[in-house]
């Protein structure tokens, strides 16, 4: 509460998560995160109520992101991605991939998170 955290107890979240700089991070109790995830200031992971993409998103190993960004919806986030800080996703990410903006570009990028990836203990 202190820091505005709401990261439900029941959330399905792999090993390894990273909170870099922890103040107003929301992640819905429906999502998933996988191995190793680094989640930024300001962060949403957020579930969608209605239409298509109703349900909450599901990311798997090794994927940073950025301050200020917002997943939302039944979207996959795929390994090795990096969401940039202020991006909108709502749609699939594939695996090595860099993603920015609102709507969201995706670019292929192998070893996207490099360098990025805290608490990862290989």
């Amino acid at each position: 509460m202190k820091y505005g955290l709401e990261i439900p107890a029941e959330t399905i979240i792999g090993k390894g998560l990273y909170l870099g700089h922890a103040f107003n991070i929301t992640v819905n109790d429906l999502a998933v995160i996988g191995d190793y995830c680094n989640l930024h200031k300001g962060v949403v992971i957020g579930r969608e109520n209605r239409g298509p993409r109703k349900d909450a998103p599901t990311l798997g190993n090794k994927v940073w992101v950025g301050i200020n960004s917002a997943i939302v919806g039944n979207v996959i986030i795929g390994d090795d991605v990096l969401i940039a800080p202020c991006t909108y996703v709502n749609c699939d990410v594939p695996s090595h991939s860099v993603v920015f903006g609102n709507p969201c570009v995706i670019k292929h990028r192998d070893n996207a998170t490099e360098g990025y990836i805290n608490n990862i203990n290989e």
